[in-house]
């Protein structure tokens, strides 16, 4: 989940703008209200994320549920997420790159899914939408036959989200395979009833209490990014308490 510290937002980027706080979404009475998603009985499910945590704050009770189904996991890294704090005098982007990879198998182990396969592609944070084509090439190997794709939402309004979505769904449509999106930034920018939403194709996964539970210990390990780096503005935190809260509900929301 890669937005960039320090400097002045643009005001024409809504991920930099005052974002719509988590009761105005707990209050929307169409969340609870969503189609159930069927999530598959076993197989191979690959996961697709921009960044290393993209996967866990959009998918990592529905990852949870479909460990604990035994369905084998593979998880795909488009970037190492190098690029979140790009003006760090702490840690350099090489560094970054592994602890965000470490803080990923930690996550992913509070899930239950310590099993899951973790392929790192290695495209550059902030440019995967010059390589399209290349992460699609790439991740088609791993959805021949897949049961299901989760990936980001291509209208998240990031550029990597959207670019990774777009590749995901593409090499999907060559396997034949159901590709689902989640969405991670639109809940800081979207209001409940957004049109530029698809609230038609939206479909929730319930989280069990235990599994809520889960999904909060595995959002806990993604250090780098929900805590400050140290005390300069460059190393700010990346995802403090107000985002974060968009992301531990008992729900999990797919655009299919």
């Amino acid at each position: 989940m890669t937005g960039t510290n320090p400097g002045p937002p643009a005001p024409a980027d809504p991920i930099q703008a005052d974002g719509t706080p988590e009761p105005v979404w707990r209050a929307w009475s169409r969340l609870g209200k969503l189609p159930a998603a069927i999530l598959p009985d076993g197989g191979r499910i690959v996961i697709v994320a921009a960044h290393p945590d993209d996967e866990v704050l959009g998918a990592g009770g529905t990852i949870a549920l479909l460990a604990a189904s035994g369905a084998r996991l593979t998880v795909v890294s488009v970037t190492d997420g190098e690029g979140s704090h790009p003006h760090s005098t702490r840690v350099t982007p090489a560094e970054l790159a592994a602890i965000r990879a470490e803080e990923l198998r930690a996550a992913l182990t509070a899930l239950g899914a310590s099993s899951a396969e973790v392929v790192r592609l290695g495209v550059a944070d902030t440019q995967v939408a010059g390589h399209e084509d290349e992460v699609a090439a790439a991740l088609r190997p791993f959805l021949d036959g897949s049961r299901l794709c989760l990936a980001p939402w291509t209208g998240d309004v990031h550029s990597d989200h959207e670019a990774a979505g777009r590749a995901a769904r593409a090499a999907a449509r060559a396997a034949s395979v159901d590709c689902w999106t989640y969405p991670v930034w639109m809940w800081h920018w979207a209001r409940p009833d957004d049109t530029r939403v698809p609230w038609d194709s939206a479909v929730s996964v319930g989280l069990p209490q235990g599994i809520s539970e889960l999904k909060h210990r595995a959002v806990q390990r993604f250090v780098s990014q929900i805590h400050p780096l140290g005390p300069d503005a460059s190393d700010a935190a990346i995802l403090p308490p107000d985002e974060l809260a968009h992301h531990l509900r008992d729900i999990e929301v797919f655009f299919t």
